[in-house]
């Protein structure tokens, strides 16, 4: 068996050749050697197309390109059965077209246009907390396209049909055939009378003008499931443009906005708001009763509670629209200073600093409500 010649060498170019370069060296040798170029010696003509071939679709991939380089043609048999692609094969049969004639004329087919599926569209709705928190059915005015109600989305005006069309006689579809150095090329193309349809409308319906739709603005109720956030996502099926040619509907994504609340702060399925408690409460504990979203629940303050403590109530939060578990509720404690006391009132503080034994400077007022301040809102 005679070896093979090395591809590079086939194809007349460097090792290091661009994919460009490889390319064009294809190109050329196609066009030299192809058989229809060379009636007078075809046999020698096909071996020879096949092994420019060959090479070419081998250099072309990047990755059986590494493993010749690394293995030689050793490499290509057992990783690819014996690196015969056969004459048939033409390493990307279109290229050799556009080669000789810039695409222009290569064969085509080109069906009956198919059913089209209609556009989707898009409704953005803002709402409230709360309002997400429950969920909520609402109702939305669309703009869509839909089927004309005069001609049931023929085109046709009532009475009249769509007739099959005179030029492809209902193909949708125009055979034109050319002479080329490859013999005859046949180019199917959609028919530019019916546009592919493979019937015309003589009488358009004056409603639509001929089109089988109209811009329409109508209600639609749309169910919004509790504990949506801003960014949601809601898909109502069917809810978009009518189809063309018989094709279904597009969908309407409802895209959920959530508004500013002025109590609570959103991050994912967790609230987070603030509480104020004067500094005695901070000191001694007690239960107090804090709004939630829905309902007012009791919190437990312990004693020693300091400003920025969090309390956490589990499940309290919002609900998750996907079935998962239930947000929390986080109360940011803010402890609030007094600033006007009376004569007794400071006589009792500045009791109470005493038994501490705090080291109450002579300014005894402003040194010891200062200290209170610093204490228990650390500012």
């Amino acid at each position: 068996m005679t070896p093979k010649q090395d591809y590079y060498e086939t194809l007349g170019v460097s090792r290091d050749a661009s994919q460009n370069d490889i390319k064009r060296a294809y190109r050329r040798l196609a066009r030299e050697h192809h058989p229809d170029v060379n009636p007078h010696d075809n046999a020698a003509a096909e071996q020879r197309f096949k092994e420019i071939n060959e090479a070419y679709q081998v250099l072309s991939d990047p990755e059986k390109r590494s493993i010749y380089d690394r293995y030689g043609h050793a490499g290509m048999e057992q990783q690819f059965g014996g690196g015969d692609f056969g004459f048939g094969d033409f390493g990307g049969f279109g290229d050799i077209f556009d080669m000789f004639f810039g695409g222009g004329t290569r064969t085509t087919t080109r069906g009956r246009p198919a059913a089209e599926r209609g556009n989707d569209l898009r409704y953005d709705i803002e709402m409230t907390l709360e309002q997400a928190y429950h969920g909520m059915d609402s109702e939305i005015s669309v703009t869509r396209m839909e089927h004309c109600d005069a001609c049931e989305g023929t085109g046709a005006e009532p009475g009249s049909h769509p007739e099959t069309c005179s030029m492809c006689h209902g193909s949708g579809q125009v055979r034109q055939q050319q002479q080329t150095i490859l013999g005859a090329q046949i180019r199917i193309t959609t028919c530019p009378r019916c546009h592919g349809e493979g019937t015309t409308i003589s009488q358009p319906c004056k409603k639509c003008g001929g089109r089988g739709r109209q811009r329409r603005t109508s209600q639609q109720t749309v169910h919004i499931p509790a504990g949506v956030d801003t960014g949601t996502r809601i898909r109502v099926s069917g809810g978009g443009d009518a189809g063309l040619r018989g094709g279904p509907p597009g969908d309407l994504y409802v895209i959920t906005h959530l508004m500013k609340h002025d109590r609570f702060e959103r991050k994912g399925n967790d609230l987070w708001c603030q509480v104020q408690i004067g500094f005695p409460l901070a000191a001694l504990g007690g239960t107090i009763e804090v709004a939630g979203i829905d309902e007012s629940e009791k919190l437990h303050v312990a004693p020693g509670t300091q400003p920025g403590e969090v309390y956490t109530l589990r499940g309290k939060g919002m609900p998750d629209p996907t079935g998962g578990p239930t947000g929390n509720l986080n109360v940011v404690i803010k402890v609030v200073t007094p600033t006007r006391l009376n004569d007794e009132q400071k006589t009792l503080l500045r009791q109470f600093a005493e038994s501490r034994g705090d080291d109450i400077p002579e300014d005894h007022e402003k040194g010891f409500f200062e200290r209170v301040k610093d204490a228990f809102t650390g500012i």
